[in-house]
């Protein structure tokens, strides 16, 4: 029976890196989207629309999390027959109410000016804020993602069990739509994005600072924290500051390279982290994120201020 079900076993085993593809290029194709037409509403700050979208994304996280282990229990199937409803439900939903963002005209984009130094309307100081916001994100992102694959392991060869490691991205999840619903509802006293981005990087950087000499459960747990801190205010600020920055003709276009430059961090995070553990150790890895993340704040606050005279806002 066993020689019967493996041929089976092998063709589904060799179909999924093929799938988990398809799910990484739809999935980031789908968030670049729902980013760029948020930017199409003019009337709405970017910034409280950017705080809400991360707002509820983490708010499906929670709800998801808390679904999987009572859906698991009934079989993996649910799981997946749950996950294409849900698409459906939300292919419905871009179907009956995204419409009138298609009725809207079609902008021409402007030349390259050389004389005035604009591209496409945006001034060049413009551009250059944006790709090094691109830039940063990668390094952010790189170091991000030491999370998801490295310190899981670390917590392990600590005598830490693997559950505790899952309880501290529930208390990610939570703590995201704490945040971000504080956000929201005093966004109208909020700062700037630019102030948002550089309080959450400087978190981002406390927390690994903290990663470093952590032995004991609660480290990790207070290193969770100011995690969540940093990037519920450091990521929804870039999409806002990139929408602020970018002309209409432009805004769906630098969404999209938005999302792919963080799906190029998230790809040599492992990679990388895992050849600094080779080289050195767990601490020199997170010690090397602190730098990183030092780097890429003191780089964006020289970049806003040589740029500032400059810059102008769409």
């Amino acid at each position: 029976m066993a020689g019967v079900d493996c041929p089976r076993h092998l063709a589904w085993l060799a179909r999924f890196p093929i799938l988990l593809a398809a799910i990484g290029l739809f999935g980031g194709w789908n968030v670049a989207l729902v980013n760029a037409i948020a930017t199409s509403l003019t009337k709405v700050d970017s910034g409280h629309i950017f705080n809400t979208l991360y707002l509820f994304q983490n708010l499906g996280i929670v709800i998801g999390s808390s679904l999987v282990g009572f859906l698991y229990g009934l079989g993996v199937t649910w799981l997946f027959i749950t996950a294409a409803v849900l698409f459906t439900g939300f292919f419905v939903l871009v179907f009956l109410k995204f419409r009138p963002v298609n009725h809207q005209t079609n902008r021409v984009a402007k030349p390259v000016n050389h004389t005035t130094g604009t591209h496409q309307g945006a001034p060049v100081a413009n551009l250059i804020v944006i790709y090094a916001l691109y830039i940063g994100l990668i390094f952010i992102w790189s170091m991000y993602n030491q999370w998801t694959s490295n310190v899981s392991v670390y917590m392990t060869t600590l005598g830490i069990p693997l559950t505790k490691y899952s309880l501290l991205w529930t208390l990610n999840a939570g703590g995201i739509v704490l945040i971000q619903s504080g956000m929201s509802l005093v966004h109208g006293k909020s700062s700037h994005p630019r102030i948002q981005l550089f309080i959450g990087l400087s978190m981002l950087m406390a927390c690994f600072a903290v990663l470093i000499g952590a032995r004991q459960y609660i480290s990790f747990v207070l290193a969770m924290t100011l995690l969540t801190i940093g990037e519920a205010t450091a990521f929804p600020a870039i999409p806002a500051m990139i929408d602020r920055l970018s002309t209409p003709a432009t805004k769906g276009r630098f969404q999209g390279l938005l999302n792919a430059a963080q799906s190029t961090g998230r790809a040599i995070g492992p990679l990388v982290g895992g050849a600094m553990i080779e080289a050195t150790s767990y601490a020199g890895l997170f010690e090397m994120a602190v730098i990183v993340y030092l780097v890429v704040l003191v780089g964006l606050m020289i970049t806003l201020k040589l740029t500032k005279p400059h810059i102008k806002s769409f």
